[in-house]
């Protein structure tokens, strides 16, 4: 997925610059959400008497992406149904689809995730390496999937970064849940994107680290052991008082649900906070590092 848009049918596209997203073929029950919306797309256009190439150049957009949508192999952008409901006069029945693409665009470990964190109450985060992966900013996030490898296409990139930010909508639920994060210093000092990019990623700890509802902590470096150094945690709470917790160093990496399994993790993670900075501290820690930037 790019940002970049095609401008007409008359300027062929590359299958890099058409905007939408791949379809995991792994993911079955996205896959067949993405089949449905297409043949409902190609009835509406055949409804309408137009062929692909037309219907291409009346929205905006390649003749191959229309196919290409239309066979289930690319997730179309909420732009392009809207586009689309206005050319096929569809009423708005083609640009209602964007709800069920929008829960489809992520790869389905991403969405199973953002779906627990939209539903729990209580979210505990320790972040061993760099910062994690609800406090990034976006030019961060992109920055990270750029740089591994082996590397991701462009398109996988743009979709992880979309994902990303998606998952942020946890600090405008309502009601609020309550949110736990401790961050190891270390991760503050390193200038991932440059320096104006990594400002801002320490204003978003600020911005974030002063919400009524969520508790940022430091664990200074100068701390010399702790029960995290084996591995971040993440331990989310829900309302019927059930909880799913992982650790990268406890039980492989697996996540887990057992009481007694969570135990231990609330144990480490209780261990975690205690050694670490006053949220007032870490705030305090995180402005005089900005001011060195």
């Amino acid at each position: 997925m790019v940002a970049t848009e095609v401008g007409s049918a008359e300027q062929p596209t590359t299958e890099v610059d058409e905007p939408g997203w791949e379809v995991d073929p792994a993911d079955e029950s996205g896959a067949a959400v993405v089949a449905t919306v297409g043949r409902q797309l190609k009835l509406h256009r055949e409804a309408a008497g137009l062929r692909a190439a037309e219907f291409g150049s009346a929205i905006g957009y390649g003749e191959d992406l229309v196919y290409k949508v239309e066979s289930g192999r690319r997730i179309p952008r909420p732009e392009y149904l809207d586009k689309a409901d206005q050319v096929l006069k569809a009423g708005g029945l083609i640009a209602a689809m964007k709800k069920d693409v929008e829960e489809v665009r992520y790869p389905k470990k991403v969405r199973d995730l953002a779906r627990m964190e939209a539903q729990a109450v209580e979210l505990g985060i320790y972040a061993s390496h760099g910062i994690h992966g609800l406090l990034q900013t976006e030019g961060h996030a992109r920055v990270l999937l750029e740089t591994r490898q082996p590397p991701y296409s462009q398109d996988e990139v743009e979709q992880g970064v979309a994902a990303r930010m998606a998952r942020r909508s946890v600090f405008d639920r309502a009601p609020s849940p309550s949110l736990s994060f401790v961050q190891e210093e270390a991760a503050l000092h390193r200038p991932i994107g440059g320096k104006m990019e990594w400002r801002q990623q320490l204003e978003r700890l600020l911005e974030v680290g002063r919400l009524r509802n969520v508790s940022l902590q430091v664990m200074p470096t100068s701390v010399e052991a702790h029960p995290g150094l084996d591995g971040g945690i993440e331990l989310l709470k829900f309302a019927d008082g059930s909880a799913v917790g992982r650790s990268e160093g406890a039980f492989n990496g697996r996540p887990v649900s057992d009481p007694k399994q969570i135990r231990i993790l609330e144990l480490r993670y209780g261990m975690i906070r205690a050694q670490a900075l006053s949220p007032r501290e870490s705030l305090a820690l995180i402005k005089q590092v900005l001011g060195e930037t």
